[in-house]
């Protein structure tokens, strides 16, 4: 039992949230937060009011609340970066107390998927996969420590900001490291991005021709850098560098648009003046302000991408955009909520509960009449009525495969060469699938060269070759269709029994025959559940069985294997919803 669950659990999640199951979820609170954030059923039920309160003003019906199959399948995939796998799956189908979803959020959040998916995003947006300027070994060296320990939100943007001192004993350096070109411009632009949820690159030229942006504020921002040098190679050849603040540029000047030349002192991006005495280092004044608690950006700027990153659209578009020009959908729920991730001591696992915990997050991604005008994708404002479907990202495909397959672990293969498989097979993907510099993700967009990696990549093709040691394989050994032993399945039937039994016209070969074939609707069914987390319909179950018959009449592995490529292969599979 997790210690949530052993602490007493507030409720069960979703739809009539506070009807269910009312004891107190208690939280190790670290230090600042003894009079913190509001109680989180509260901070829940605040959600779910500002949330309603959209729905009722819109005339908006929401969907009905997710099944459990794909509630599990979509927040193991928001957590962890890749869909359960069928012991996990089944273990929570088949669990009946009405905290599950709650306890599978908090097992989650302690995997240690989570951190390497978490470190990979953070990676991505911070250096991107193809900076050739930086070892991104270092920064997702600190990464990972950061994320495993669940460090404040705002210790962690401090830190990367004021970093100084060896790569090799300090990794946060890589990310300034990755952006002092050009006059340190990338190195302003990204830190307010990322951290401030401004644009100030559009003023870098010029005023901003929608607002009050000014161009001296985007220079007056740069003077924070102007000092700052990296001595040492540091490239992706894992050479050693170091990160320094040098004699610090107290006044820059740029050039304006009219040609002339003008003067401006570093100042943070709201106009705050700093100390300029002999002794200051630019960035820690930069961090100090930055993660101020008095003022409004890094909160909400984190807020909104978390919003994003688990409804698939956050409160703005772009998430990084949350200038005066940009105003956000839901402006009270946006300032509630980083006030209260504030109050938390910027708690990023304490906010994931809280957004999974909302009633939104429960719903269905089906939409109906009374919310298929919801739809962001569209351009309009999203009122988070249902689930937005989600595109994978490259690595949530990449990892979800071998969850559902076991490809890495079929022929036989020790943990190392599974591994150094698993290595080979994702340096393919990325490669394939990989976006601009500094791109938070990437996404299966469908291209020529990528659905060729998913239908006849190396990785497909040894997912669905039926090795020993494949999900496959075990599927098709099992005279029940379920791959579990008996001991984990408890002597439960499955759902479906076989219709026919398929004999086999190739003798000699290992599981095949009328053993291999028996249970053939439930085996289809166990493929279903391991890629779609979800039973076929009847509809479905006769077509497959149709398709299976076509080739498994003569080697039962071969019909599932048809069947199992489909699956792998069709939208459904690649879709987070």
């Amino acid at each position: 039992m997790s210690p949530a669950r052993a602490g007493g659990l507030w409720s069960t999640f979703g739809v009539g949230l506070l009807a269910a199951v009312t004891v107190a979820l208690v939280f190790v609170c670290g230090p600042g937060e003894a009079a913190a954030a509001d109680g989180d059923e509260i901070i829940v039920e605040k959600i779910n009011e500002y949330v309603r309160r959209g729905w009722d003003d819109n005339e908006i019906k929401p969907s009905d609340r997710t099944a459990d199959g794909e509630f599990a399948r979509r927040v193991s995939l928001d957590i962890a970066g890749h869909i359960p796998s069928f012991e996990e799956l089944m273990e929570f189908l088949e669990d009946d107390a009405p905290d599950k979803r709650l306890e599978l959020v908090n097992q989650l959040l302690e995997e240690s998927n989570y951190v390497r998916y978490w470190t990979n995003i953070w990676a991505n947006l911070l250096v991107g996969r193809g900076n050739r300027r930086t070892d991104r070994g270092d920064l997702e060296r600190y990464l990972r420590t950061s994320i495993a320990r669940n460090e404040p939100y705002e210790k962690f943007v401090y830190e990367l900001i004021s970093a100084e001192g060896n790569s090799n004993e300090n990794g946060a350096v890589a990310f300034l490291a990755a952006h002092l070109n050009d006059g340190q411009v990338p190195a302003t632009s990204i830190t307010s991005r990322v951290f401030l949820g401004l644009q100030v690159q559009c003023t870098q030229c010029h005023n901003h021709p929608f607002n009050d942006w000014k161009q001296d504020q985007f220079w007056s921002m740069n003077g924070f850098f102007r000092g700052t040098t990296r001595q040492g190679a540091g490239n992706a050849n894992r050479g050693e560098f170091a990160l320094y603040d040098g004699p610090d540029t107290r006044i820059v000047f740029f050039e304006k648009r009219n040609g002339l030349m003008q003067a401006t002192p570093r100042k943070f991006v709201d106009g705050t003046a700093v100390s300029m005495t002999e002794y200051d280092k630019p960035r820690e004044q930069l961090a100090k302000l930055v993660t101020d608690p008095t003022k409004p950006f890094m909160a909400r700027t984190q807020v909104n991408r978390m919003w994003g990153h688990f409804f698939g659209y956050g409160f703005t578009k772009p998430l990084d955009d949350m200038g005066p020009h940009n105003p956000p959908s839901h402006p009270e729920l946006l300032d509630y909520l980083a006030d209260e991730f504030r109050k938390s001591g910027y708690d990023n696992k304490r906010l994931i509960r809280w957004i999974c915990a909302s009633d939104a997050y429960q719903l269905s991604s089906r939409a109906h009449d009374g919310n298929v005008e919801d739809d962001p994708a569209v351009g309009n404002t999203p009122h988070f009525s249902r689930m937005y479907v989600k595109p994978f990202s490259s690595e949530q495909l990449y990892d979800s495969l071998l969850i559902a397959t076991q490809a890495d672990k079929a022929g036989g293969r020790s943990y190392e060469q599974a591994e150094q498989q698993r290595q080979q097979w994702l340096a393919q993907f990325v490669r394939t699938f990989g976006t601009d510099e500094n791109d938070e993700n990437t996404t299966f967009n469908g291209t020529i060269p990528q659905a060729l990696v998913m239908m006849n990549g190396s990785l497909t093709k040894t997912a669905i070759n039926g090795a020993e040691g494949s999900f496959l394989r075990r599927v098709l050994e099992s005279p029940t269709g379920d791959p579990r032993s008996p001991k984990a399945t408890n002597a439960k039937k499955p759902a479906r029994t076989a219709t026919k039994t398929v004999a086999s016209k190739s003798p000699g070969k290992p599981a095949r025959g009328k053993s291999a074939a028996k249970g053939i609707p439930a085996k289809i069914e166990t493929l279903f559940l391991v890629t779609l987390a979800r039973t076929p319909t009847d509809k479905e179950l006769n077509a497959f069985n149709n398709v299976f018959q076509k080739s498994g009449a003569s080697d039962p592995i071969l019909g599932l294997q048809d069947v199992f490529w489909a699956l792998l292969n069709s939208n459904e599979f690649i879709m987070n919803h």
